[in-house]
């Protein structure tokens, strides 16, 4: 970006190109005036009068013009970007009972949710997420980060629990993720907690669990997968009843926290969902501008230095010695 910092000077310009027109027209009177005889001695005053007697003045013109140009602050501009981001702290809370096995997803609940949670993790550019997994208990699997790669990975990598494990502590996994996040100092903590049954473990009630999510200002998402019926899997799990989601149950928590509740009956619905929550929390970017000016009148004081010393080297010492 280049600018004159006093474009005004530009105004003196009138000064050189007045005492230009001014010197030309003498000269043309003066030219005019002189009676010769031959053609030699034309091309002899023609030669001496454009040379020595114009060029000083030519080189004096320019002088003053650069002058006047470094005088009105030729400037290049370096602007910079102040980028504040104010990121959100994420928990993610995911259910990996023996339920998530269940084939009513492709290829399964849990294979299922893993794949748009990674989506969701990727499409995040500046928060820290972190993922709580839980069933009969909950586990901190990553804490708060800004390393999507290892997180991913993490989640990619999540498998059932053992079947001596297996459970619903949901009030345990919200516990589990306000620990995470009670202390952030993030404009924005939400949870989100996915599960496809009804809380039956842990020592936590759930809606105790959010009201002190809610006292610590943090939001909770719930994603319900399954619906309302239950379902029967005809393998490690077919001899076990699977108890439906509670809706109810997740609903309020979603309502007392200022979150929503979610259900997902397909691979589309719960790739929308996560979508959805994607863009109902996004980053606050602040980006300000600040512009550094460099002073470049050197650019024309240098060449106007150096054409004064010209005139003054032809003018005062080379045509007086070598007229």
């Amino acid at each position: 970006m280049f600018r004159f910092a006093f474009p005004y000077i530009f105004i003196l310009l009138i000064i050189p190109f007045g005492m230009l027109l001014s010197y030309m027209r003498k000269k043309d009177d003066k030219y005019e005036s002189i009676r010769i005889g031959t053609i030699d001695i034309i091309n002899e005053i023609s030669s001496n009068f454009n040379i020595k007697t114009r060029l000083p003045m030519f080189l004096r013109f320019a002088v003053i013009v650069l002058i006047i140009f470094a005088l009105a602050r030729p400037q290049i501009g370096n602007v910079t970007k102040n980028i504040k981001k104010k990121g959100i702290d994420i928990i993610l809370a995911l259910d990996i009972s023996g339920s998530m096995k269940i084939e009513d997803f492709k290829p399964n609940r849990l294979e299922a949710s893993k794949k748009v949670a990674v989506e969701f993790i990727e499409g995040r550019k500046t928060d820290r997420i972190g993922l709580v997994v839980f069933a009969g208990e909950s586990f901190l699997q990553c804490p708060l980060t800004v390393d999507y790669k290892v997180l991913t990975n993490i989640v990619s990598d999540m498998k059932i629990i053992p079947r001596e494990l297996d459970g619903t502590a949901i009030g345990l996994a919200i516990s589990n993720s306000i620990n995470r996040l009670r202390d952030s100092e993030a404009k924005s903590k939400i949870i989100i907690l996915l599960s496809d049954g009804d809380n039956n473990a842990g020592d936590i009630d759930p809606m105790t669990a959010a009201k002190f999510a809610k006292e610590f200002d943090i939001k909770i998402y719930t994603i319900a997968m399954g619906g309302e019926k239950g379902n029967m899997n005809d393998n490690f799990w077919s001899f076990q009843r699977i108890p439906p989601v509670n809706e109810k149950l997740l609903t309020k928590i979603a309502d007392l926290t200022g979150g929503k509740f979610f259900m997902a009956n397909s691979n589309e619905k719960l790739k929308s969902i996560w979508k959805e929550i994607s863009e109902m929390e996004k980053t606050e970017i602040n980006v300000e501008k600040y512009t550094d000016w460099d002073e470049k009148y050197l650019w024309f004081l240098f060449p106007a230095i150096l054409l004064l010393f010209i005139e003054l080297l032809l003018s005062r010492i080379i045509w007086r010695v070598y007229p």
